[in-house]
């Protein structure tokens, strides 16, 4: 098993009102409004049982933010393992891990992408 697993584990939705948008999103795909707006900006809404979330961020939202912040996030088991992995391949690594479970790479062409280890 690789250390960042081909599995994409959100996709980031930019939004300019977190609670409307998650009520929207919950409405539109049948689901309770449930989830927790997480510090203040963030809301994860789980699309199936495969660990598939929307990202609902009200942060990224500014269009001068929104072009650097990753759409989607690779999953890894081990967020310290896929950091030196990275590290280790000459991957440009733009944050340190944040929040204990995540970090920002560019590729080649300097899109910016996220590594997320599973919760």
């Amino acid at each position: 098993m690789g250390v960042i697993l081909n599995k994409v584990g959100a996709i980031f939705i930019a939004v300019s009102d977190i609670k409307a948008a998650r009520d929207w999103y919950c409405s539109i795909l049948n689901l309770e409004p449930k989830y927790d707006i997480l510090a203040g900006h963030l809301c994860c809404i789980p699309l199936d049982n495969n660990g598939l979330n929307i990202v609902l961020d009200s942060k990224i939202y500014r269009e001068d933010t929104y072009a650097r912040t990753p759409m989607f996030h690779f999953n890894t088991h081990d967020i310290h393992e896929a950091f030196q992995f990275m590290k280790g391949k000459g991957v440009e690594i733009v944050t340190d891990i944040e929040h204990g479970h995540s970090f920002n790479i560019k590729d080649p062409d300097g899109n910016m992408l996220m590594i997320c280890q599973l919760l």
